[in-house]
C-alpha cells in the first residue's frame, strides 16, 4: 500500500533522494522472515542505476529472510541532529522499497563487488581489486535491491536553511 506523505512540502525530488543514496554509506534492510516476523538490520552498500548493491554471508537470518519474501525496504538517514531546546529533530532521510534477492548471475555478482570495493577503497589499486574479489568470492553472496519506488523527507528547518 503506497501512503501519501503528509508533510509534502518536506519531501525531497527523486534526484535529492538518489544523491543521498549515492552518497551515504550504510542504511537498514528491512525483510519479513519466514514466520512472518519483521527483520532489520544495518548493512553497508552501493547504488547503482536504481539498484542497490550488498555483500552478505551464505547462510542466516538475512538470507533466510530473503529466501522467505523478496519484499523489503531500505532506510537511510543523511541526517539526525538532535535540537533539545526546540524539542525536535533536523533530519534528511530516504526510504526505498522494492524487491531483494540473491544473484545468481557470476558477473553481475562480480560488477557489485567491485562497485562496493570503489565506494569504500578508491585508493585501492586495480589489481589487488580484483584480485581481493576473486580470491573471496566462494566466502559472500551478492544481494541486489531493485528500487520500485522510493521517497525522502527533511526536517522544515533545513529547507530554511537554518541547518
Amino acid at each position: 500500500m503506497v501512503q501519501k506523505m503528509r508533510r509534502n512540502k518536506q519531501k525531497l525530488s527523486a534526484e535529492e533522494c538518489e544523491a543521498l543514496l549515492k552518497q551515504n554509506t550504510s542504511g537498514v534492510l528491512a525483510l519479513v522472515d519466514n514466520d512472518g516476523s519483521p527483520y532489520a538490520v544495518p548493512l553497508s552498500y552501493v547504488y547503482s542505476q536504481n539498484k542497490l548493491y550488498f555483500h552478505s554471508a551464505a547462510e542466516g537470518h538475512k538470507i533466510a529472510a530473503i529466501q522467505a519474501c523478496e519484499k523489503a525496504s531500505f532506510c537511510v538517514i543523511d541526517q539526525d541532529q538532535v535540537v533539545p531546546q526546540e524539542y525536535t529533530t533536523y533530519y534528511r532521510s530516504v526510504i526505498a522499497f522494492g524487491t531483494v534477492r540473491i544473484s545468481t548471475d557470476e558477473q553481475e555478482s562480480e560488477a557489485a563487488m567491485r562497485l562496493l570495493a570503489l565506494k569504500y577503497y578508491p585508493q585501492d589499486s586495480e589489481e589487488h581489486r580484483i584480485h581481493t574479489i576473486e580470491a573471496s568470492k566462494s566466502a559472500y553472496e551478492v544481494l541486489v535491491f531493485t528500487i520500485e519506488r522510493m521517497s525522502g523527507k527533511q526536517a522544515r528547518e533545513l529547507i530554511k536553511g537554518k541547518r
